[in-house]
């Protein structure tokens, strides 16, 4: 009986023991109670103390950042043009007491009011900007903001937004056809500057390659007459050497080429004396 006993105390001592136990994992935090109210909050990831229920009781939340997804929402943009947007938000618990006064633990609301928030938020940015503006000059500064903003308001939740992002931006059918359509007709005017800005260059180009290339013919030319008029004073200066030594045969050979360009037509009719200075030579020839 005796042994029954202390069996039975030591099984209540130890289920004591591992009462007053209690683990928190690296990704939770956690919150201890004493008869109901916060005594702390700020908890180490690994093994703490606690004095046993109903004295003391823990409550566990996520410590990692978490991910709010919704059905697109509708939004007007600054022109009253109504596009949809696809969006997500990033957040996480900062403060654990602060976190459960407000919402009571409940993860369900305090994501319908981040949801508010961040919708609110939106419209704003929208509120500010045109359609154009919204599809692709200013989301990045847009998701910025809002994120700011955002956390200004969440912070009295104990919780922290993380980043806001959009997946996608929906644009009524007419609206979207308008859209695409001046921007196809501004691609089309930049297309047409930057052409007319080529042909431009490439005139300039073409016109200096033209006048490098008359420079380089007239020097070419010039170079060319005077290397032909050296040619030709050389030449002479080697045909007056060479016929000066026996002047005879330079007047016979000349009267030979002469013959020979003279003659050489069958069409051609000269009419001269027998003995004129032209048929010197043809006399000469007879006579010998």
């Amino acid at each position: 009986m005796a042994t029954r006993i202390m069996s039975v105390f030591l099984g209540l001592g130890l289920l004591v023991a591992l009462s007053s136990l209690f683990i928190v994992d690296e990704r939770e935090v956690a919150i201890k109670f004493q008869l109901g109210e916060i005594v702390r909050s700020e908890y180490e990831p690994g093994l703490h103390i606690k004095a046993p229920w109903p004295i003391n009781n823990v409550r566990k939340f996520d410590r990692r950042i978490l991910t709010l997804d919704t059905a697109p929402e509708r939004f007007l943009t600054g022109e009253k043009k109504n596009v949809t947007v696809d969006f997500f938000v990033k957040w996480r618990i900062r403060d654990p007491a602060t976190y459960y006064t407000s919402f009571q633990g409940d993860e369900r609301r305090a994501a319908l009011r981040l949801l508010q928030i961040v919708k609110n938020g939106l419209q704003l940015e929208f509120d500010n900007r045109t359609i154009r503006q919204v599809v692709s000059d200013d989301r990045s500064e847009m998701m910025d903001n809002l994120t700011a903003l955002g956390n200004e308001q969440v912070a009295q939740f104990g919780i922290e937004i993380v980043a806001v992002r959009i997946k996608q931006i929906e644009l009524p059918e007419d609206v979207r056809n308008s859209v695409f359509e001046r921007m196809r007709a501004e691609r089309e005017r930049i297309a047409k500057e930057l052409r007319a800005q080529g042909q431009e260059t490439a005139k300039g180009i073409q016109a200096i390659a033209e006048r490098n290339r008359t420079v380089i013919l007239a020097e070419a030319s010039r170079d060319a007459e005077v290397t032909r008029g050296e040619g030709d004073a050389r030449a002479t200066e080697i045909y007056a050497g060479a016929f000066g030594k026996n002047p005879e045969f330079f007047q016979f050979y000349r009267s030979m080429n002469a013959y020979r360009t003279a003659l050489s037509s069958q069409q051609d009719v000269l009419v001269l004396e027998p003995d004129s200075e032209f048929f010197k030579y043809f006399h000469d020839s007879i006579r010998d």
